[in-house]
């Protein structure tokens, strides 16, 4: 017997006016900001530009990968923030910018355009040989560029591991061959599953703890392990999910990612009950604020909003956790993995941390 049916959340039209809201915001060079007169970040312009393709949007999705081709450095990488075509931010960011692969992939998914997955091969393949390049011989990947020595995130790496899958499914799609790239994916990994000394102390964001799922490391019986560990830390009931876990902050984004982790480890029903929570932060103009305060464990529904803007990366999100909810075709399952390489096997995985435990043990000093 079929389980029952699961309403949706939004309806089609309600998605297709939130990516209206996020079009609303480009500018006519097809840069994205984050509000208007704001600045852009790339990694949150792609984001936006998936939105929009989920929309309907292809021909302004194109505009938005246009301006970022434009603006990527020569040696693959982008600044981390924009004002216009200015630099607001010099700082070289690895996970902001090979995530430009995730949406490349995504729209060539979208549209099935292959003369726009050509074009854009050589700025993929610039932008992931650039991130590589920061790869540690323990597999985890700087998230500075300009200064490789600060360390590694394990959220950044996370998703360049994501980015990183995308890369490999544009080569092999295109008839490329990047066998190093694949060798890059299993260390990647490894070192996100088990060497977490490996990356800077985040514990208290939540994108650190949904991240290796998102990100696609971490499945099966791992994965649930992870989500259930810190579920009452992050998890507000009946609301969504905290940006830190000690700040009073629900935040639409953070909820729609754990709602795609869920949703790509098999957690439907779980994931449907918390998109359903954050639609209290929908705007009239189908935009969504980017959170709110509470305190105390109490939402004060009268109260401020934690930020009184409508990011666009903030609304996508929503579209993006809908569509893998609730949407059909090649991108709903992009976050659950379909369609891209594996990598490392489950098994493989754990085969890993098994063998880096035994050499643990081997070199704890005999008391």
């Amino acid at each position: 017997m079929s389980p029952p049916a699961i309403e949706p959340a939004l309806t089609p039209a309600q998605i297709r006016e939130t990516a209206d809201a996020i079009a609303s915001v480009q500018l006519p060079d097809g840069n994205i900001p984050w509000i208007p007169g704001g600045h852009t970040d790339p990694w949150n312009l792609v984001e936006a530009a998936m939105a929009l393709d989920v929309g309907g949007r292809h021909d302004d999705a194109t505009r938005a990968y246009e301006w970022l081709r434009s603006m990527q450095l020569l040696d693959g990488g982008w600044h981390a923030y924009y004002l216009g075509n200015r630099i607001e931010d010099p700082t070289l960011d690895t996970n902001v910018a090979c995530y430009l692969a995730v949406g490349v992939w995504h729209h060539y998914l979208s549209t099935g355009d292959t003369a726009f997955l050509g074009a854009f091969w050589p700025v993929v393949e610039r932008t992931i040989d650039y991130a590589l390049a920061y790869q540690a011989e323990t597999g985890e990947i700087a998230w500075r560029a300009d200064d490789p020595a600060d360390g590694a995130l394990l959220t950044g790496s996370s998703s360049i591991h994501l980015s990183l899958r995308c890369g490999i499914a544009i080569a092999a799609r295109l008839g490329h061959d990047r066998p190093d790239w694949e060798l890059s994916l299993g260390a990647l990994a490894i070192a996100i599953a088990h060497r977490p000394d490996s990356f800077l102390d985040k514990s208290r964001w939540a994108m650190d703890w949904y991240y290796p799922v998102l990100g696609g490391v971490l499945r099966g019986e791992p994965a649930h392990m992870r989500i259930a560990a810190l579920w009452d830390t992050f998890v507000v009931e009946g609301r969504g999910v905290r940006c830190v876990s000690d700040q009073p902050w629900i935040t639409a984004a953070e909820t729609c990612e754990l709602v795609m982790s869920l949703d790509a480890i098999g957690e439907t029903e779980r994931a449907h009950d918390l998109f359903t929570w954050v639609q209290f932060l929908r705007h009239n103009d189908g935009s969504y604020w980017c959170g709110m305060n509470f305190d105390g464990g109490r939402f004060d529904l009268d109260g401020e909003h934690y930020t009184p803007d409508q990011p666009t990366w903030n609304s996508a999100a929503v579209v993006l956790a809908a569509h893998a909810l609730y949407g059909i075709g090649p991108t709903a399952g992009l976050f659950r993995g379909e369609g891209l390489p594996v990598g490392l096997t489950r098994e493989e995985l754990i085969a890993a941390g098994t063998e880096i435990e035994a050499e643990r043990s081997a070199n704890r000093p005999s008391r």
